[in-house]
């Protein structure tokens, strides 16, 4: 009778594994729908509203219910939708009442049982559990939704370490939740949006697949720290270093960092004695801001392999405002070519040349369609949107999808999948500058590293700027036709 019983129990099991993608993906298209459906309606009824304070007070209604159902969607689903929460969870990206709820998504994602943490480390390890650690907090520090890590003290070494390992059946959810996401990317970009999301998430899938093989990221956490640390006397960010003959494709072995997570900073401060808004705290934070730009402007422009993933969870601080950079899994090598274009579009948004601008996307294989009469301000506005940090004065909120957003006047059909990383990247660092209250532009900071690669390429002419800062419109448009003029005179 046990026997049956078991094999019942295990018929069971099989039914429920087989039936619990479908039941996922139900669940997430309900929640989306009533989602999109409860903003639309807004919308709808906020275009008969004529007075202004009645529309920001129904926007606001509605961001306050929205923001409760993805923090629903999100924190119940995990898998995917906790990555997902990273990225809205940006102050400059969605309406404030999201940004709340998301923030607190960040390394919350269920944690796999201890039972079930021991198994999978003595099985890629080939060896007893005992053996390897001295001690092992049975607690993750995080857990996210692809691995959680564990602090731990090696037996024979007497080392402090934490260990990366892999949520068992993770990788088949996760692939589930791309393509319902897919799905999703390409209505919104059909009735919405005119952006091409769909390829943003193909580059989303071909990156998550590589956060699952850990050998990978190691290799790429190596590759990184000895690139910042022969490119600099002193690299602005530090990188945890392997322990030696600790890696397998589910299981990460490295050296323990201690650190507060950069959301924490302001709490930190005030227990310190330092005014989170005074002076002192705003010379730490540009300090901290600058050492992670530099170390991304290195990386993306000079050697085009880079950490892709600079959410707050990954970033800590440790004394004396050194940064450290953590968890690999996400890294992009930008093919030379690419490089090239985007430091070259760097060199225009640092020098507010819009001509130089519309060249660089044409060269990035970014395709656009104007819908407004000043193409060249609005595309290099969109680029300032898209790829820089920097904010206009009074504002906080950047979003590219936004209403007085470019993309309502020029609409980009096609974007390559390789720049997306890079794109994401730079959304996330400019979370990180309005979240600290800053001013600060990545591209004018990234200039000088661009130019030098440009230079090693033989592509800087070292010519005058032709900036149309400050210049009227009409002036703006005339003088771009004239220098187009000149220039294709000088190609043939």
């Amino acid at each position: 009778m046990p026997l049956a019983l078991a094999q019942l129990q295990d018929l069971r099991d099989r039914i429920s594994d087989r039936l619990r993608p479908w039941s996922r993906s139900a669940q997430f298209w309900v929640r989306a729908a009533d989602i999109y459906t409860s903003y639309k309606v807004c919308q709808l009824r906020a275009g008969f509203a004529k007075d202004e304070d009645e529309r920001e007070a129904m926007w606001e209604q509605q961001h306050e219910l929205g923001s409760q159902k993805m923090y629903s969607l999100c924190s119940e689903l995990g898998g995917l939708f906790l990555k997902a929460a990273q990225i809205l969870g940006k102050p400059d990206l969605a309406p404030m009442a999201w940004v709340k709820r998301l923030v607190t998504l960040c390394d919350q994602a269920p944690a796999t049982p201890f039972i079930v943490v021991r198994d999978v480390v003595e099985k890629q390890f080939g060896k007893n559990f005992d053996d390897i650690f001295e001690f092992f907090d049975v607690e993750p520090v995080g857990s996210a939704s692809i691995a959680q890590v564990h602090r731990a003290r090696l037996k024979l070494s007497k080392t402090d370490v934490a260990v990366k390992v892999q949520h068992p059946g993770a990788e088949h959810l996760i692939m589930v939740d791309i393509r319902n996401m897919q799905a999703m990317a390409l209505f919104l970009q059909k009735y919405d949006i005119n952006f091409d999301l769909f390829s943003a998430t193909k580059e989303m899938e071909k990156q998550i697949c590589y956060e699952f093989d850990f050998v990978r990221e190691a290799r790429a956490m190596e590759r990184i720290r000895e690139f910042l640390r022969v490119t600099n006397k002193k690299p602005p960010v530090t990188v945890p270093r392997l322990i030696p003959g600790m890696v397998s494709r589910e299981v990460l072995v490295m050296e323990f960092i201690k650190g507060t997570p950069i959301m924490n900073l302001g709490n930190e401060m005030a227990k310190k004695g330092i005014d989170p808004g005074g002076k002192i705290a705003a010379m730490a934070k540009q300090k901290i801001l600058s050492d992670l730009t530099l170390a991304y402007g290195q990386m993306i422009l000079k050697d085009g392999f880079f950490h892709a993933d600079p959410h707050p969870g990954n970033i800590l601080i440790c004394k004396d405002t050194e940064v450290a950079l953590l968890d690999y899994g996400q890294v992009k090598k930008m093919p030379e070519d690419l490089r090239l274009a985007y430091a070259n579009l760097v060199v225009a948004m640092a020098d507010d040349d819009f001509l130089r601008a519309e060249e660089s996307f044409r060269e990035l294989g970014i395709r656009t369609w104007a819908i407004s009469d000043n193409k060249l301000e609005e595309l290099f506005q969109l680029s300032l949107r898209m790829f820089d940090t920097r904010l206009p004065p009074g504002v906080t909120v950047m979003s590219p999808f936004a209403d007085d957003s470019s993309l309502h006047k020029i609409g980009v059909e096609s974007f390559p999948e390789e720049l997306f990383s890079a794109l994401r990247t730079i959304q996330l660092l400019r979370g990180l500058t309005v979240g600290m209250g800053l001013t600060f532009s990545c591209a004018k900071h990234w200039r000088p590293i661009a130019e030098e690669a440009l230079l090693k390429a033989g592509r800087q002419s070292g010519k005058c700027v032709f900036s149309l800062h400050n210049l009227s419109v009409p002036f703006k448009i005339k003088k771009a036709k004239e220098k187009f003029s000149q220039e294709t005179v000088l190609v043939k």
